[in-house]
């Protein structure tokens, strides 16, 4: 027994040991290949004369930077991670424009419809940017196979757009369909009750009607009018094509084969890919032999140190860009939700540091919990009293989104921003018929007369229902009148062009809850320029990034199980019958982020998706 005891003993100790020299070597071998991928991004890719920046625009584009859990599966899975910051987007463009060894940009569509694609706001800043590019002398091209509207509003701008012969190109308009629940929910013995205010507010619509409105529907046509006008223009005065005539294809072609899309003006030739391989060949004057052109892909390209092209800043003054993306919830929040605690405990350190003059919000978020957005707009309000805070409106900035916005100084929208639906809202569940057709009753002993007002036990009373309308309508008028007061226009102006209507920029900026067309780089230099910064300032963005430690520690195991959660077929251009499912699951989703305390909400329409 002794023995059998000693060498249990023995046995643990030594797989012990063997576990941690294994964890060990394990951590160091990891903090090695950090340490030495750091070493080899400061020293930067090297650029041969006469390169082509590769642009896939199958990269999805978003405000804030990958998450660690991204980076994680990427470095598990061993595929590209696609996804990339606008900020260093705009920032890798503008070094391609000043380096004088980059002569062209190739836009490589082939594979665009297997991202997921960015908003068109956020597109209008990447084509503005490729436009600097164009302007400086650089030569683009584009080339794909299958065109969608978002991949060629952007391709619009290149001086050569190529498809291939068995290519085709979808300009059939813009089109948003709501997906409707409550034909299922009354099937299955769910019952919902509403308290809005705003007869736009079509955020509930889905949970008691079986189709829009007139109201939602005539504010959805209005914000597809505006976003296809755009489009229109854009794409038009690039290609020399009069919207009358992008509209007339789009009315009776649609889908346009290659030819066809070379008659119409759309694309400039129709050629192979290695027909535009030859001619890139030539342009980087690559010797003949050579498998492929002289290139460098836009991530690659994004790692070249900026300093000897003139963009890298180095002063103790500081603009903070705080990156509002996704929905608002109460409290802390998770990574991709905008927590209200977090983000008001960042612009409290950001209104006490003293190195920062100014402060630009980059929101893109369709609203949520009128709690979370109350206690950021809050510390927003309160920071703009002691320097400069900017607002600039990305894809969306609507409801709640909207609500932080109210206190700044100046909002930058683009012309195809979603924002405005100031309205709020309240939807109360209950199981009654459901548990009752399947045999489950409930009883109640209570002290006073609304004791049990939280049960989804059964319906509210017309009196509890007043209570939630009474509390509705409360939020609903301080809503009001922080943008009368934010945005100094008379509450009664306030009231006729709220009512939980949505905008696009360019009529929000019409209607004055928009001070000013222009993207994220516009806001930044008008923030310098109120804090009299002159060029003397750099740029510090947030949230900021966790800890190494935080990462390889603290949420390792969560970071791992979600990414290998992740199906990568789901990257990829769904089916028609599962993009369907998929609408349906982020609309669950968006239900589990509903959790203010008090059960209202400022948000934008559930299942307003432009297509």
């Amino acid at each position: 027994m002794r023995n059998f005891l000693r060498q249990t003993f023995a046995s643990l100790i030594g797989s012990l040991l063997g576990l941690f020299i294994f964890c060990g070597l394990g951590t160091t071998g990891l903090l090695l290949l950090l340490f030495t991928a750091a070493s080899s991004k400061d020293v930067g890719p090297v650029i041969k004369d006469k390169s082509v920046l590769v642009f896939d625009l199958s990269t999805n584009i978003t405000d804030g930077q990958p998450s660690s859990s991204e980076l994680l599966q990427s470095a598990l899975s061993g595929e590209d991670n696609k996804r990339m910051s606008l900020r260093a987007v705009l920032n890798t463009l503008e070094k391609a424009r000043r380096d004088k060894r980059i002569v062209g940009i190739y836009l490589d569509a082939s594979r665009a419809t297997e991202g997921r694609s960015a908003g068109f706001a956020t597109l209008k800043e990447v084509r503005q940017a490729l436009e600097k590019c164009r302007a400086a002398g650089k030569k683009i091209v584009a080339y794909g196979m299958d065109w969608g509207k978002k991949e060629y509003y952007l391709s619009s701008v290149a001086d050569t757009i190529v498809v291939n012969p068995l290519g085709a190109m979808e300009i059939n308009g813009l089109s948003a369909q709501p997906m409707f629940f409550a034909g299922a929910l009354q099937k299955y013995g769910i019952g919902v009750q509403i308290v809005r205010v705003g007869k736009f507010k079509g955020a509930v619509e889905p949970f008691i009607l079986p189709k829009l409105s007139p109201e939602n529907r005539a504010q959805t046509q209005q914000l597809l009018n505006d976003v296809w006008a755009e489009w229109r223009t854009t794409v038009g005065a690039t290609r020399k094509i009069n919207p009358q005539q992008l509209q007339a294809i789009a009315d009776n072609q649609a889908l346009l084969l290659a030819d066809q899309a070379k008659a119409n003006r759309l694309v400039d030739k129709v050629a192979y890919y290695d027909q535009v391989v030859a001619d890139l060949k030539q342009l980087t004057n690559s010797d003949k032999e050579d498998k492929t052109f002289r290139q460098i892909s836009l991530r690659e390209y994004a790692q070249v140190p900026g300093k000897s092209l003139g963009l890298e800043r180095d002063s103790k003054n500081k603009i903070a860009v705080v990156y509002a993306e996704g929905d608002i919830v109460d409290g802390q929040g998770e990574e991709g939700n905008v927590g209200g605690e977090r983000f008001a405990k960042i612009f409290r350190r950001l209104r006490q540091d003293k190195d920062v003059k100014a402060v630009v919000l980059r929101i893109n978020s369709p609203g949520g919990s009128a709690t979370g957005s109350e206690v950021i707009q809050r510390e927003v309000r309160l920071t703009g009293q002691v320097k400069p805070v900017v607002v600039s409106m990305g894809n969306v900035a609507a409801s709640g989104g909207y609500w932080i916005a109210t206190d700044s100084k100046r909002i930058f929208a683009e012309p195809n921003t979603i924002t405005g639906s100031i309205g709020v809202f309240g939807q109360i569940l209950n199981l009654q018929k459901l548990a009752n057709d399947n045999g489950v009753t409930w009883d109640s002993v209570k002290t006073a007369r609304y004791a049990d007002t939280q049960t989804v036990a059964r319906p509210k009373s017309p009196e509890e229902l007043a209570l939630y309308q009474r509390s509705v309508n409360r939020i609903y008028d301080v809503f009001l009148n922080k943008v009368a007061q934010g945005r100094k226009l008379p509450k009664e102006k306030v009231a006729e062009i709220a009512q939980g209507r949505v905008w696009s920029g360019v009529a929000a900026k019409q209607r004055g809850l928009v001070d000013e067309i222009g993207g994220l780089d516009a806001a930044v230099k008008y923030a310098a320029q109120t804090a009299n910064l002159g060029d003397n300032w750099e740029l510090q963005e947030y949230p900021k990034e966790s800890t190494l430690g935080e990462r390889l520690f603290g949420r390792v195991s969560q970071e791992v199980r979600t990414s290998l959660g992740v199906d990568q077929a789901q990257l990829k251009a769904p089916d028609p019958v599962m993009a369907e499912f998929q609408k349906l699951q982020q609309e669950l989703a968006i239900l589990q982020k509903m959790n203010d305390p008090q059960g209202t909400y400022a948000r934008l329409p559930f299942n307003l998706r432009i297509e």
